[in-house]
């Protein structure tokens, strides 16, 4: 089965780029329909998740549904045919596509299959006449953010706490689930930019740290306020934090969830990070 809709006007620029991007990755990626192949992406999910007591992150007879249903499961492939990433994604009533997860398999994470396997998303998406797609996310985990929103382009402005409960798998484990949501306007110009390689890099000002608001769990500076502009600090690597000290990893949690919550309430936006964890939270009327 296949969804039969229009075709927007960016599709065919954004088949290019998703193509450049999973050159540059140095894989091949397709939608999989094959149900020998689903099995095999479970088993990716797996190898990065874990298994939670509730099962694989999403199981077999899913992705198989969902692939029949007509929506989008990308699996990306080495050259030798072994699968090393995947991505899956369904079309919400509203005519917009809702990704459920992405991942590749550990040790691959800075060779641009995740950006490889996003861009292909995105370009499945435009050739179906959908013009945004949304997914949450952990926002303490700070490489992924800057993933999201300075490398795609996405913007953030709605915080959901404890998402999914206390969840169980290996990265997650005795964690509440509190998510950002995120949403991708997958045909602005912000996202052609960066969909094409060329992201606005996102920095913090020199004179930030001298107009220090808050401090976060470890005493350092954690919220900032310049140029109208707020800059709100993640934990360097959340997930080694929960292992070895879980009494201030759950301080984070605490202090973050107020910081971006008031944010939001304020009418700020999450619009990019830097490379040492900073969040721009932007007023929404001046996002791109």
């Amino acid at each position: 089965m296949s969804l039969n809709l229009d075709t927007h006007p960016s599709a065919e620029r954004a088949q290019f780029t998703a193509a450049s991007a999973a050159a540059k990755a140095n894989v091949h990626i397709v939608d999989e329909h094959n149900r020998d192949k689903l099995q095999q992406v479970e088993e990716l999910l797996v190898s990065v998740w874990g298994m939670s007591p509730h099962g694989a992150p999403i199981p077999f007879d899913l992705l198989r549904s969902i692939s029949h249903a007509g929506c989008n499961v990308s699996a990306a492939y080495t050259p030798e045919g072994i699968l090393c990433g995947a991505a899956v994604a369904i079309v919400s009533p509203e005519g917009s596509a809702y990704s459920l997860i992405a991942g590749v398999l550990p040790g691959i994470a800075d060779r641009g299959v995740g950006f490889a396997l996003k861009q292909h998303q995105r370009a499945w998406s435009l050739a179906r006449g959908l013009e945004t797609m949304t997914w949450t996310f952990d926002p303490l985990v700070s490489r992924n953010a800057r993933f999201n929103l300075t490398k795609l382009g996405a913007v953030a402005s709605e915080y959901e706490r404890n998402f999914y409960g206390e969840m169980q798998d290996r990265i997650n484990a005795n964690d509440q689930s509190d998510r950002l949501v995120v949403v991708w306007p997958l045909s602005s110009a912000r996202s052609i930019k960066c969909s094409e390689g060329l992201p606005e890099e996102v920095n913090l000002p020199e004179d930030a740290l001298d107009q220090v608001m808050e401090y976060g769990p470890d005493s350092q500076p954690a919220l900032l306020q310049t140029e109208g502009n707020l800059w709100c600090r993640a934990p360097q690597d959340i997930v080694a934090l929960r292992g070895s000290n879980s009494k201030e990893a759950a301080l984070w949690r605490t202090h973050f969830r107020v910081v971006m919550e008031d944010a939001f309430n304020s009418g700020y936006v999450a619009s990019g990070v830097t490379r040492t964890g900073w969040y721009k939270l932007t007023p929404a009327v001046s996002t791109v």
